[in-house]
Parts: C-alpha cells; structure tokens; sequence
C-alpha cells in the first residue's frame, strides 16, 4: 500500500509539474497577446440560428475548397505557351501541336493520381462559390442587413464578388484549350473596344498582337497569387466586422437592437460549423467525381483560325456577354479611327450596373436619412420596392444569361437565334419594369394578409354555425409573439421638403438635392408603398368582443 501510494504521489507531481509548465506558456502568452480576455469576451458570443446565414458559410468553405484543391493543382500545372508535340495518356491527341499548359492540363487530367478529380473539385468550387456569394448577397439585400453600421461590410462582400469573377476568368483561361482560348479572344475584342487606349491595353496584356506567348504566364501569378491573396484578405476583414458589430437576426420575441438570441461560438456554432464544412467537401468532391465540368481533352488546344461550337462561359460570365451578344452592332468612324459602340457600350454597362449595387446602401441611407443602427433585420414583404429593384436586378441578371446563350437555346428549343436575340433587346427594358410591378404588388398583398391577419387572427379550418343559420369560419387569436413579430418593423413617414413659404411670406430656397430626395423618398416610403400596420386601438375594437368567429 506504502509503494502504491508511492508511486501516486510521484504520479501526481508530474501531473502538478506539466499542469504548472502549461499554465506559465498560458500567462506568458496572454500577457503578451491579451489572449485570455480576448478569449473570454469573443469565444462565448451569442450567434443567431437560421438556415440562411448558411449561405456565407458556404462562400467561405467553398473558397477555402479552392484554395487547398489549388494548391494541388499549382504543383503540376506549367504556365507556359511554349509549343510541343503532345504524346501523352490521351491517344487522341497524339502528335498535335499545344502549349505547354495545355499539355500539363492533360497530364493532370490523365497522369496525375487524382488529378482529375481535384481539376473538377476546383471547378465545380469556384462556381458554387460565386453562387454563394450572389444569393448570399441578395440575401443580405433584401432583408436590409447592409445598413448602418454594416454598409463597410457590403463594399467588402462586393468586392469579393468582382474579383471572384476575374479571378473565375484568369483561371477558366489557364489551361489554353480552345474553349478557354475563345473566351479570352472575345476578351481581348471588348478591351480593344475601349477609346484610345484599348489598343495599348491589349497589347500590354497580350505582349504583342494576340495571342501573343505571354498571356497565360501573367494570368497563371494574378490567379494563384495576387487576386486570391487579396480576397483572404477581405474575407478575414469581413468575417472580423461580422464578430465586432454582432450577427443580424430576423425579427422575434426578444430580439432588438442591442440583445441577440441565439447559440454561444463555443462550442455550439463551432462544432455545427466543422460539421458543415465537411458536408460541403462531401458534396464538392461527390460533385467533381461523377459530374464532368470543363473536359478540355474533348475541345482540343486553343488555335486563333478555330471557334468551339455552342461557346459559353461559366454562368457568372453570361450577364456581360450577353450584353454584347444581343447589342446591335453600331460603330462610329471620325478622324481615321473607328469607336465600336456595339461592344463598348455594353462592356461599360457592366461595370455601371455592378457599381450601382455597390453604392446602393449609401443611396438609401441619403434617402431615408437614417443614421441609426440596425441590428434586426426586415421582412422582404415590409420594403416592397427595395425588393422589387432586387428581382428586378434577377430579372435582367436572368434575361442577359438568355442572350449569352442565344445559340445554345436555340440548337436546344429549336428557335430562331434571331428571335432569341430580338427577345433579349425588347426584354432588357421591359422585363425588369414588369418584375418591379409584380413583385411590389405581391409584397403590398402580403402585407395586407398581415394586417387582416393581426386584427382577425389565423384561419383554423373550423366552421361553426351561427343562430340565423349563416356558416363562418372560426379565427384564432395569434399568439403575442406571432403579434409582434408581424408588427415590429417601423413605417416611417417620407421625408417631406415643407412648405416654400414661410409665415412672413418669404420663399424659402430649396436645394435640389432635397427635391430628389422628397422624390424618392416617397416612391419608396410613401402611401402607396405600403399598407398602414394596424394600431393599438383597431386591435383592441375588434378582440374586445367576440370577433374571432
């Protein structure tokens, strides 16, 4: 017993020694990183639990996909336009003329152990992670989330975007098939387009006439290197901004601007968070091992004389060549030199309809005049024309996508590419008036169904038969906190300019900044933009007795 307790006593004293040895690593750290109170104030931050704030989850795993699937990659690609002879795995290809790159492409493809599979995890990842972030977005858009303090945020989340799709496009380009190859020509024509200096652009670009042999060892650092790095970058800013302002949440009993109901980070959000990110791999990877995506082996290299049948983009490319598929080819020719309107008008297009998102919530704030923080989100339905502009904005994403495929739809659905074309023209102005209407209709419809249903309560399929022999359907009472989630969102009146006037008959001077701004403050809260929420006293009048019959 003696030497049992012995040799516990010894036991207990190496375990006492490396209890104390971590314990002085923890102090020495903290006093010099602040890790313990940092710790202690983030780790048990309360985040609130709905299925949409998945989306940027899925932006973030996805991206996080793509950089481990691309470094991979990075290990057996040549970014290189030098030409060989290809006698390789692929017997179709034996003794044509390619790249470099093009021939690395088909070694990773058929040479490499998992290659293949890793190419189209890639692949398969850059596009969900630009969907995710486009529905991501317009999640956020629609429900308000970028207002003060989060317009910062919204720039951030934009500019994720923008260079996701270049960075799509670089990479698309890599491996010089003649797919990839015909989409960096049709780039090239929309950079010469530019006035003055569209021909020095592409020739700084391209290193010559195009092709040129520089091109895909410049895309190869801006792809894996520079755009990539920046938007690691952006994320953790962003994901930092996300923790210091706090999560947004829907509307509900508890909820306001400053507590927030919901789960702690640790461990609870962690580990659903861990749990997700492998759900995402699985998916991807299952994604990429039975789904073929971009087989360049079946396109063959990239020649300048040679245009693949039924060319597309990836889907996020598609709005701007749609763009320039469909717009009229107009020129203009003065002083010896000749302006390309038909594809410089569209190529700025671009550009102006993407900045216009970005500024939008700055445009609202100047609108509403509101410089408050918002914490909790709004129902769709509560901003009818904040949320007609987004479909609106779908509704032209969706027509463009159309034209950027007029050839593909019409070999498919056996239709006349110009009819196609004519479509696109006509619906690229009226489509998204009638998606404006329409859907600012449904939202005011919604909200009537909200009102009458606060006043009336909730049908309960029940028919009862009054003394007179007249049938009605029994309502129940909604609970208080169905009551308060459906009239918790504020109706603000719109900014109103005043009278002109004054008491002593003196014109008042009114700037015309604050002509607009009464303007468009009553397009987008003004009577006709929403339906009155019912007041206290209306609710009380009609449930005081027996009304809910």
């Amino acid at each position: 017993m003696d030497g049992a307790r012995s040799v516990s006593g010894k036991g207990g004293g190496r375990g006492a020694t490396t209890g104390k040895g971590g314990e002085r690593l923890a102090d020495w750290a903290d006093g010099r990183l602040g890790v313990y109170a940092s710790a202690k104030a983030n780790l048990r931050k309360v985040f609130p639990d709905h299925w949409s704030f998945m989306l940027g989850e899925v932006c973030l795993y996805s991206f996080l996909i793509l950089i481990l699937t691309g470094v991979y990659l990075t290990l057996f690609f040549e970014p290189s336009g030098v030409e060989v002879v290809y006698n390789g795995s692929y017997e179709p290809l034996n003794g044509v003329i390619m790249t470099r790159a093009y021939e690395s492409t088909l070694e990773i493809s058929f040479d490499v152990r998992g290659g293949l599979l890793i190419r189209q995890i890639h692949h398969w990842a850059a596009l969900v992670f630009v969907a995710g972030m486009l529905v991501h977005m317009m999640r956020v858009f629609f429900t308000g989330a970028f207002r003060k303090p989060r317009e910062l945020n919204w720039l951030f989340g934009w500019t994720l975007l923008m260079l996701a799709l270049i960075t799509g496009l670089t990479g698309y380009s890599l491996p010089d098939d003649l797919l990839s190859g015909t989409g960096v020509r049709f780039a090239q024509g929309a950079i010469l387009s530019v006035p003055v200096v569209g021909t020095y652009l592409s020739f700084f670009l391209f290193g010559g006439e195009f092709p040129g042999h520089d091109i895909i060892s410049r895309f190869f650092p801006i792809h894996v290197l520079l755009l990539p790095g920046i938007m690691l970058g952006l994320v953790v800013a962003h994901l930092i901004l996300v923790f210091y302002h706090k999560h947004t949440q829907y509307p509900g009993p508890g909820r306001d601007q400053k507590s927030v109901v919901g789960m702690p980070f640790m461990p609870v959000y962690m580990a659903k968070a861990g749990g997700f990110f492998f759900l995402v791999f699985g998916v991807l990877s299952l994604m990429g091992a039975i789904a073929t995506i971009n087989p360049v082996w079946a396109f063959g290299p990239y020649r300048p004389d040679l245009v693949t049948t039924g060319a597309q983009p990836d889907w996020y490319l598609g709005f701007s060549e749609g763009l320039i598929r469909v717009m009229p080819g107009w020129e203009i020719n003065a002083f010896g030199h000749t302006l390309a309107l038909g594809v410089f008008i569209p190529f700025s297009l671009f550009p102006l309809i993407m900045l216009a998102i970005a500024v939008y919530p700055f445009i609202e704030a100047w609108i509403t005049g509101d410089k408050r923080e918002h914490h909790i989100l709004d129902r769709p339905r509560n901003a009818p024309v904040r949320t007609a502009l987004g479909v609106a904005w779908l509704s032209l994403y969706g027509v463009l996508l159309i034209g950027g495929g007029n050839d593909v739809v019409a070999t498919h659905l056996h239709l006349s590419i110009n009819s196609i074309t004519w479509f696109v023209r006509i619906g690229f102005f009226v489509v998204p008036v009638l998606a404006f209407v329409v859907t600012k209709r449904i939202c005011l419809g919604l909200q009537r169904r909200d009102r009458d249903k606060v006043l009336h309560g909730r049908e309960t399929g029940v028919l009862k038969r009054l003394p007179h022999g007249e049938y009605v359907e029994v309502h129940a009472p909604l609970s208080r906190e169905q009551l308060h989630t459906l009239t918790q969102h504020e109706q603000a009146p719109p900014y109103e300019i005043g009278p002109r006037v004054d008491a002593n008959g003196v014109v008042r001077r009114v700037k015309g900044s604050q002509r607009l701004r009464a303007r468009l403050t009553r397009a987008m809260y003004g009577p006709d933009s929403h339906i009155p929420k019912p007041t206290a006293e209306e609710y009380r009048e009609l449930t005081s007795g027996d009304h809910h019959h």
